[in-house]
């Protein structure tokens, strides 16, 4: 018999304070880094920060857990005070090893140290093979060459690269020097043409004149004669034609039309 004055615990209250137990021990093993940030105090060599809350580590300290360690500049660095990265970066002319030491820049002879003071290049007339700058050997009718990338050297005016050499470029007859960097060294006068490594003489027909084109017969027939094999014929004028604007062919006048070789009036 149930004692007397003692309330009844109904059922489903007893589950919900049940409940109620079991997520309180889950929040305080599921967020103990909350609980342990807004309780725990202020390391030193550390201040509020400048917004929002918690604090920060003062310069030249950074924070591990809970604590503010003080940053440690190897030999020959400086510091940076910056929050983020090492702390600190090396002198001009050291250069960083492994987050931890800054060691010498060795220059070898015939280079110097880079603008940066991180690393070395090679001066004029050497160049680097492996960890040295060696001295650039000429060849005979050469000379150095400024160009970033590709050879160390060029040839003179009339040379050409011939391995390790420089040789003379063979200019035939009726030719000159071009200022190619690529391809066919020399070029043939006017009036001539390249045949078989040769500059042959252009043959102008009658009624005809050189023209300078890089491509075709070399020459053009005069105005009022047209092309035909290897001579220029005069063009033989319909009534109501003019010839056209390379007075080597013609066309109809305004209102005319051609038609079978003919200029008819239009209907």
């Amino acid at each position: 018999m149930r004692p007397a004055g003692k309330p009844k615990c109904h059922p489903l209250a007893r589950a919900f304070s049940t409940l109620a137990i079991v997520a309180g021990l889950v929040a305080s093993f599921a967020f103990p880094a909350f609980a342990q940030d807004a309780t725990a105090p202020m390391p030193a060599h550390a201040q509020p920060k400048s917004y929002g809350e918690g604090w920060e580590c003062d310069r030249g300290y950074r924070r591990e857990a809970d604590k503010c360690l003080a940053v440690i500049v190897p030999e020959n660095a400086f510091a940076t005070n910056r929050t983020y990265g090492t702390g600190w970066e090396c002198l001009h002319g050291f250069q960083e090893v492994d987050d931890a030491a800054c060691i010498k820049v060795v220059v070898p002879d015939g280079g110097y140290l880079d603008p940066s003071g991180k690393s070395w290049s090679c001066l004029r007339g050497y160049t680097e093979i492996e960890d040295l700058c060696a001295e650039v050997v000429l060849p005979s009718n050469a000379y150095l060459s400024d160009e970033v990338y590709g050879s160390d050297w060029l040839c003179d005016r009339g040379y050409e690269v011939k391995g390790d050499t420089c040789a003379a470029i063979a200019v035939p007859e009726n030719a000159f020097l071009n200022e190619k960097t690529h391809g066919q060294p020399w070029t043939c006068a006017r009036g001539y043409f390249e045949s078989n490594a040769q500059c042959e003489t252009i043959a102008v027909p009658e009624n005809a004149f050189l023209d300078d084109a890089s491509y075709g017969s070399g020459w053009t027939c005069e105005r009022g004669f047209a092309a035909s094999g290897d001579g220029c014929t005069v063009i033989d004028l319909p009534d109501n034609a003019h010839l056209d604007r390379s007075g080597t062919r013609w066309e109809c006048h305004d209102n005319f039309q051609r038609s079978q070789g003919r200029c008819v009036l239009n209907e």
